[in-house]
């Protein structure tokens, strides 16, 4: 059987629901949806803009990774997921900026992007990542 861990960055705060931030996995590593908030507080970040929350989100999303030995050049997907239409293309400007510079290889991840109720009013962003280390 494959050894299985949970993942938790040094640099944040112990989750506070009962779900692992992420689990590796052999070579694969899950993270879980990250919501867009100040590691160290559990604070939610920038209330009504989606673009700061966006690379609030990527930076906990990241942070996940390395705690599992990844990196965004390692996924393979990522899971945006939006409160309403209206904000794509500004989470989708800060997404490109963030992901570009990270992904040394030139190849962005897949992605899925939908429009859904998230379980908190100052969330506008959630993203997950499936990541496969080489």
């Amino acid at each position: 059987m494959t050894e299985r861990s949970a993942l938790t960055p040094a640099d944040a705060a112990a989750p506070s629901l009962p779900f692992s931030v992420g689990v590796r996995v052999g070579n694969t590593v899950q993270v879980s949806g990250q919501a867009p908030t100040d590691p160290q507080t559990g604070e939610f970040v920038s209330v009504g803009d989606v673009k700061a929350q966006t690379v609030r989100v990527l930076q906990n999303v990241e942070s996940v990774l390395g705690a599992g030995g990844a990196s965004f050049d390692d996924v393979i997907m990522l899971r945006v997921y939006l409160t309403t239409r209206d904000h794509f293309s500004a989470m989708n400007e800060a997404y490109a900026e963030y992901l570009t510079s990270r992904c040394a290889s030139g190849v962005l991840p897949s992605r899925t992007t939908v429009m859904v109720g998230l379980p908190h009013p100052d969330m506008l962003v959630e993203i997950d990542a499936l990541a496969v280390v080489s």
